[in-house]
């Protein structure tokens, strides 16, 4: 068996153990396929944890007590080498749950909840050695109608996974069509990055690279954009706006491409440094402050071109770089609600 299905098949139980939540059994089977120092890098307000049994108490604790019959749904599970060689496994998705108590002081609902996640294990000599994982933490609140901030300028709703239903990408692994993946993505941020800096929209020739229906899944407080204008307008012109030094800082980044089939993804924490020097993008103001972006995304590439984006950032990360504090604002925004546990009637008594 080839190593990217060796890979795959050794966090396979630990996605199962999610599926029917067992943190007693994610403990374990997560360790034994971990380095012992193996490092977990979550999303903010999280943070990092050293270990698989740390980690697991750290981000799955508070959660499942919040959301007890919690579950996880995997749509996207693809295997690659980046640039360097290293091996990585990228999983997306989402956890769902019924919303019984408060978790991060945002309000239950008493609802089914769900929270996408993009999740990327980088494997050595057959163990976890790394974890980059982004939680859309907006989304809950969104659902919870406790967004305290900017409202979206793009759709905001469930996000669905491949329109193809083939994002559980089956080995044997295919080398030339993996690289091929992951070089047209590489080829494709190549020009976009000649825009603003080297001309108006038209150098970065996104016909040429992007359906014509194309689906861009931004994160929740940006929301998603159809087709290269919806794209366009509901991100990239407000983003570019407000940061237009965009791509000037690649020497101080990390990231790292990988493909599997008619998939490609990019990790790095983080993967983009600019400065929010203008208005426009997602209501805040300029402040002149240089910051630090982690966005881990999927692409899914159908006859020759990006049909479909899956992209994450870890807007309260660059929140808290900016000065504003989402969660405060929460709680004011909140302190009238119901934020203890709630009790929903079983329908059967």
């Amino acid at each position: 068996m080839d190593v990217q299905s060796q890979n795959k098949e050794l966090i396979a139980p630990v996605r199962a153990a999610m599926y029917d939540f067992d943190l007693g059994a994610l403990k374990a089977l997560l360790g034994a396929v971990s380095a012992p120092d193996a490092v977990f890098h979550l999303c903010f307000p999280f943070g990092d944890t050293v270990g698989a049994e740390a980690f697991c108490d750290h981000a799955y604790g508070g959660l499942l007590d919040a959301w007890p019959d919690l579950e996880r749904r995997d749509y996207i599970v693809m295997a690659g080498p980046d640039e360097d060689g290293a091996e990585w496994v990228g999983c997306g998705g989402y956890y769902t749950g019924t919303f019984e108590a408060p978790w991060l002081d945002i309000p239950p609902t008493g609802h089914q909840t769900h929270m996408r996640f993009h999740e990327f294990f980088r494997i050595e000599d057959g163990r976890i050695a790394e974890f980059q994982a982004l939680w859309d933490i907006p989304e809950v609140m969104l659902q919870a109608n406790a967004w305290p901030l900017a409202p979206s300028l793009g759709r905001e709703w469930h996000v669905p996974g491949p329109a193809t239903c083939d994002g559980i990408v089956p080995g044997p692994y295919d080398m030339r069509k993996g690289t091929a993946s992951r070089q047209h993505i590489i080829d494709m941020l190549e020009h976009m990055k000649r825009h603003p800096s080297r001309g108006g929209p038209e150098v970065m020739e996104m016909d040429r690279f992007w359906h014509d229906t194309m689906s861009w899944y931004g994160p929740s407080g940006i929301g998603t954009g159809r087709g290269i204008r919806g794209f366009r307008n509901w991100h990239q012109i407000p983003f570019l706006n407000g940061m237009p030094d965009r791509g000037k800082y690649v020497d101080e980044i990390d990231y790292h491409f990988f493909g599997d089939g008619d998939y490609a993804a990019v990790t790095g924490w983080p993967d983009m440094i600019q400065t929010v020097t203008h208005g426009g993008w997602m209501g805040i103001a300029p402040s002149g402050r240089k910051i630090t972006m982690r966005s881990l995304d999927f692409w899914r590439i159908e006859n020759g071109r990006i049909r479909e984006n899956w992209v994450l950032v870890d807007l309260l990360d660059a929140y808290d770089q900016l000065g504003v504090d989402v969660f405060a604002r929460l709680r004011e925004f909140n302190k009238v609600r119901n934020m203890g546990r709630l009790k929903i009637p079983d329908g059967m008594s």
